[in-house]
């Protein structure tokens, strides 16, 4: 049954990796960094740290080793950099898709895993609450590094959104407007849950083939 067990890992492993390409895809393009540069980062940031932390934690545990989680962000990068070449291929530019930076964030949670002595529930909570926080702060640098989106947008206009997805415009300069910092917090508290989630999955996954 060993061999069933490793598969079954690793499908998870792929069906994650693809899915946070996926996801990047519909919360990553132009769109996002124009109309929604503000009001949805917060969303993306909890969407994409929650989704590098339930796959990275899963195959860290999984190996036993740390550098997993890294090796498991970069799975996710090369992903979306491919991805953006279908794009590439119907004639949008090669930065339609701006690819997030997961891998400082699980380089944290590695670097958790390893100063805890291989220590599960502490990977959990402080590995957890150090992606959160870290990923929009990385992912705000990479949005200034754009080159100026608006030309994107004009140049391939999309359709018009639904009424539920029309962007709000946020009071610049108060706290609870920062996306940053909303995106920090909601991440920090959002990502301990999931990282316990895909802890537990790589736990039920042995219990289930044994």
């Amino acid at each position: 049954m060993v061999w069933l067990r490793r598969t079954t890992h690793y499908l998870f492993i792929v069906v994650v990796a693809v899915n946070s390409t996926l996801l990047t895809i519909n919360a990553g393009d132009y769109i996002f960094y124009t109309d929604w540069a503000w009001t949805s980062f917060v969303v993306f940031s909890v969407s994409q740290s929650t989704m590098l932390v339930v796959g990275a934690i899963y195959y860290m545990l999984f190996t036993g080793v740390p550098g997993t989680a890294t090796y498991y962000a970069t799975i996710m990068t090369i992903y979306t950099w491919v991805a953006k070449g279908a794009w590439f291929a119907l004639g949008y530019p090669y930065d339609f898709i701006v690819t997030p930076v997961w891998i400082p964030s699980a380089m944290l949670l590695d670097l958790t895993y390893w100063a805890t002595r291989r220590n599960k529930h502490a990977a959990i909570i402080i590995g957890g609450t150090l992606v959160g926080p870290s990923l929009p702060i990385f992912n705000m640098i990479n949005l200034l590094l754009v080159r100026d989106p608006l030309e994107v947008a004009f140049k391939y206009p999309r359709p018009t959104l639904p009424p539920y997805m029309t962007p709000i415009e946020p009071q610049v300069g108060k706290f609870y407007n920062s996306p940053v910092a909303l995106g920090s917090g909601a991440g920090a508290v959002l990502s301990v849950p999931i990282a316990a989630l895909g802890a537990k999955l790589n736990t039920w996954t042995y219990r289930w083939m044994a």
